[in-house]
């Protein structure tokens, strides 16, 4: 065989699973679903008389919706994107940050894109990461009850 022709011949086989060899097929979340998920966290807010700011960002941390109820001050609104991007970020409840550091680990307040204040909740779907919500305006153990009644909206 012609040394031209087996070369081409192998690449021919070969190419093809190197360039699929390199990518994975993901989930997004989809701006319906991030408002399917604050639809979940606002009914649990209005249930409770709590008004707050939530925040839905996709896997890389970009913000995709942003509701900031009625009374809710600006400054609010950074809190919660922080949350929700803290626990895109990191896979995990911001509530395990904020545990950490009520244990004395206070190192990861130093820890870049960590907010270790509960209120963050990542979305997943099998085991995947796709976003997350923040919510901040309350205590942060009802910003966490408000983010995780929106993240099982999700799943509903």
């Amino acid at each position: 065989m012609d040394f031209r022709i087996w070369v081409g011949v192998s690449l021919g086989l070969l190419l093809p699973s190197l360039v699929f060899g390199q990518t994975v097929e993901t989930r997004a979340l989809t701006l319906e679903g991030a408002k399917t998920v604050a639809q979940g966290a606002a009914a649990e807010a209005g249930a409770n008389g709590w008004e707050v700011v939530i925040a839905i960002v996709d896997a890389g941390g970009h913000l995709l919706y942003l509701e900031r109820m009625d009374g809710v001050s600006h400054g609010i609104v950074d809190i919660a994107v922080g949350k929700a991007k803290t626990s895109a970020a990191f896979g995990s409840s911001t509530d395990v940050f904020a545990e950490m550091v009520a244990q004395g680990g206070v190192g990861l307040l130093a820890v870049p894109g960590a907010l270790p204040i509960e209120g963050g909740v990542p979305l997943t779907v099998d085991d995947e990461v796709i976003g997350a919500i923040g919510v901040s305006g309350v205590t942060g153990a009802q910003d966490g009850i408000i983010a995780r009644a929106g993240a099982a909206a999700l799943s509903r």
